[in-house]
């Protein structure tokens, strides 16, 4: 039924989700979603995407971040301190390119345990507009694991929640740095997915992004 509707009006309907995969792309570039720390504020990610929707070809596309972060610039040995990560605000687009964005839901973002110092705790803070999903963050082989299920509606600007990290500084001489985690598409730093109203049907197009390049996000000196 599906086939004869879309037919009728004389469109193909897998040309139409082939073009999907664009619309869906600008949406995902323009959600400003990332992850980041730094001693100094405001510090700028470059992240290399990729959507996959479930028909036509995968399209890639830059997303640019902002993210903030509060760490010490130095630390003694054996001692103990945090590095709080923060992102700014977001705004989940209506439309692009014609098609609606209904939601985004499933954000994953990845960091890998810093080197020079031991992960003693993780926890989330604040958030807001996120959804009725409960955000939860895990560690997961050498890297933390923060996930916000969502679904965070169309139109909607949110803040994910703040992630701060306990450690205890390792060996004097050393430097503790923060960065995201991601190396290409198959080692993504940041995953998410976007559900688009296409015809009678709603599909989700997968994400998965990785910063490129990867810059320290926060750098705290161990005397």
């Amino acid at each position: 039924m599906l086939r004869q509707n879309v037919e009728e009006d004389g469109m193909n309907p897998k040309s139409l989700f082939l073009r999907l995969p664009m619309a869906a792309a600008g949406a995902m570039a323009l959600l400003g979603l990332a992850l980041g720390p730094a001693s100094a504020a405001g510090t700028a990610l470059n992240l290399d995407c990729r959507a996959t929707p479930p028909v036509g070809s995968a399209q890639t596309f830059d997303l640019g971040a902002g993210v903030d972060a509060t760490a010490p610039d130095t630390v003694p040995s054996g001692h103990a301190f945090t590095v709080a990560l923060a992102t700014d605000p977001m705004t989940v687009p209506t439309s692009v390119s014609g098609y609606t964005v209904k939601s985004i839901k499933d954000i994953t973002l990845r960091a890998p345990i810093p080197a020079h110092a031991t992960l003693t705790g993780t926890h989330l803070s604040g958030g807001s507009g996120i959804g009725s999903g409960t955000p939860e963050v895990t560690v997961d082989s050498d890297e933390i694991v923060m996930t916000v299920p969502g679904p965070i509606s169309g139109g909607r600007t949110f803040t994910l929640p703040v992630l701060t990290l306990d450690l205890t500084a390792g060996a004097a001489g050393n430097t503790v740095e923060t960065r995201l985690s991601g190396t290409g598409y198959d080692s993504p730093g940041l995953t998410f997915t976007a559900r688009v109203p296409v015809v009678f049907v709603t599909v989700s197009v997968p994400t998965a992004c990785y910063p490129s390049p990867n810059p320290v996000l926060s750098s705290t000196a161990i005397d």
